[in-house]
C-alpha cells in the first residue's frame, strides 16, 4: 500500500462545533519525541485517509511546519447519531522502535461447512494485536475460511499467517472463527440418545444414594403391608 499523506493545521478556534460546521475535524498529535499539539484536519481528506489506512497503517501527517510526522490514527471519536468523526488522536511513532498495534482481520475464501452443510460462519475476532517495527506493520491479516470443512474445525490465532518480522501478541489459543451447525442439526444433537454406559452408571449411583431420614422406615412398613395375607371379611348375617 502506498504511503498515505494527510495535511493538518494548528487549531486556533476553541469552539469545536464551529470547526465542524466548517468541515474541519479537531485533532491532537502526541507520542514519541513530539510535543502535544492541537490540530485540525479537513473532514473530506481525513475520511479518504482513514478509509485507506485505517488504524493499523503508518501515515505521514504534515503539520504547519511542513514536516511529515509518521503517525497512527490512534483513536477516532464518532458522533453518536451520524457516526461522523468528531475528534481524532494521532500517535507519532519511532520508526526504529517496535510498537504494539491492533490489526484488522480480512476474511477470505469459502467454507465448505457453510456452502454444502448449511452452517453459519461465526467471526469471533475482527482484529488482533501485533508487535513489530512500524515499517513492518501489516495493513490487515488474511483469514482463509476454506479450512472450515465441517463443524468440528476451528481457526485459532496460532493459525494466522504473518511475516516473521511480525509477532502476534493476542493469545494463540483464542478462537478466530468457526462454523455453527444449522438449528435443526443442533436439535438432533440435543435429542441424541444418552450413552448407555452413562445411563447405567447414573442408575447405580441413584440406587446407592442414602435415603433421607424417615424414608427407610416408611419403605419397610409398605413392604410389610404387602407381605401380610389379606384377612377374610366376616360374612353378613342374614
Amino acid at each position: 500500500m502506498d504511503k498515505v499523506q494527510l495535511n493538518a493545521s494548528v487549531k486556533t478556534e476553541k469552539n469545536n462545533d464551529k470547526l465542524r460546521k466548517q468541515g474541519l475535524v479537531p485533532a491532537v498529535l502526541y507520542g514519541h519525541n513530539v510535543e502535544n499539539a492541537s490540530l485540525t484536519v479537513k473532514k473530506a481528506e481525513f475520511d479518504k485517509a482513514f478509509k485507506k489506512a485505517g488504524e493499523s497503517s503508518i501515515i505521514d501527517l504534515v503539520t504547519g511546519d511542513g514536516k511529515p510526522h509518521p503517525v497512527l490514527i490512534h483513536d477516532v471519536q464518532l458522533h453518536y447519531l451520524t457516526s461522523e468523526p468528531i475528534h481524532v488522536d494521532f500517535y507519532q511513532v519511532s520508526m526504529t522502535e517496535k510498537l504494539k498495534a491492533k490489526v484488522a482481520l480480512e476474511y477470505t475464501g469459502e467454507s465448505p461447512a457453510v456452502k454444502t452443510q448449511g452452517g453459519v460462519l461465526v467471526k469471533i475476532l475482527n482484529e488482533v494485536e501485533v508487535q513489530c517495527l512500524p515499517v513492518d506493520l501489516p495493513h490487515n491479516i488474511t483469514v482463509d475460511i476454506s479450512t472450515l470443512v465441517d463443524f468440528s474445525k476451528t481457526i485459532h490465532v496460532k493459525d494466522l499467517k504473518v511475516s516473521d518480522k511480525v509477532q502476534i501478541t493476542t493469545p494463540a489459543e483464542e478462537t478466530v472463527a468457526k462454523v455453527q451447525p444449522p438449528r435443526d442439526i443442533e436439535a438432533e444433537i440435543a435429542a441424541a440418545p444418552v450413552d448407555e454406559k452413562a445411563a447405567v452408571d447414573a442408575a447405580i449411583a441413584a440406587s446407592e444414594k442414602p435415603k433421607a431420614e424417615g424414608e427407610e422406615g416408611e419403605a419397610d412398613a409398605k413392604a410389610d403391608d404387602k407381605a401380610k395375607p389379606k384377612e377374610d371379611k366376616p360374612a353378613k348375617k342374614e
